[in-house]
């Protein structure tokens, strides 16, 4: 009951209610970050949600657009300034997608929406994370956040789509207003978020 209807609805008021709580907030970042970025305050990109349908999300955009001499992207670490880094310890750079929870794509709760490209890569355990509409805050998020190893992070987002419940959501929750105010986690060692998911050790295997 709690996975087919309340849930949904929870969403639906809660992302609601906090657009309009947060808004002007949310009008100053994008103004300085429309400054800052020089355009568009905005970043949009597809991800895979329930059952692997693509949508295109959208967060703030904490990177400047920054290219060598060759026309090639400056790395992550060299396009995130001052003003990035202080967004995304807030996770500031997340409430835009309240308006993917309105339109239906995401959940307040779940596992994070991952890269389209990571689809092929997962192993038959891994592909389960798409059973359920992605979050803006999930179980590995508030239990290591980009500090976990990508299997890890897997058992998690498993683990959170076998046992989905109103008290494991209002754990995450709870959970997630206490990590807004901690920046461990936020990165791994030599990287700016995360490094890349390479495969399963299954797929890897198998090869």
């Amino acid at each position: 009951m709690y996975s087919l209807f309340l849930k949904r609805s929870i969403d639906v008021f809660f992302s609601f209610f906090l657009l309009i709580f947060l808004s002007p907030i949310l009008i100053l970042v994008a103004v300085f970050l429309a400054i800052h970025v020089g355009g568009n305050p905005f970043f949009f990109q597809k991800r895979p949600g329930k059952n692997g349908r693509l949508f295109k999300l959208v967060k703030f955009k904490t990177m400047i657009d920054a290219f060598d001499p060759n026309g090639i992207p400056l790395s992550d670490e060299e396009r995130l300034k001052w003003f990035g880094k202080i967004i995304r310890k807030s996770s500031l750079d997340e409430m835009p997608q309240m308006w993917n929870i309105l339109k239906g794509d995401m959940s307040l709760i779940g596992p994070r929406p991952l890269l389209e490209e990571y689809l092929p890569l997962y192993d038959s355990n891994q592909a389960k994370r798409h059973l359920v509409r992605p979050g803006i805050s999930g179980l590995a998020q508030v239990s290591g956040r980009n500090s976990l190893s990508w299997e890890k992070k897997f058992e998690f987002d498993i683990f959170y789509v076998n046992n989905l419940s109103f008290k494991l959501d209002l754990k995450i929750f709870i959970k997630t207003i206490f990590k807004i105010f901690k920046t461990e986690g936020i990165s791994q060692n030599g990287h700016v978020s995360m490094s890349k998911f390479q495969g399963s050790k299954e797929l890897n295997q198998n090869e």
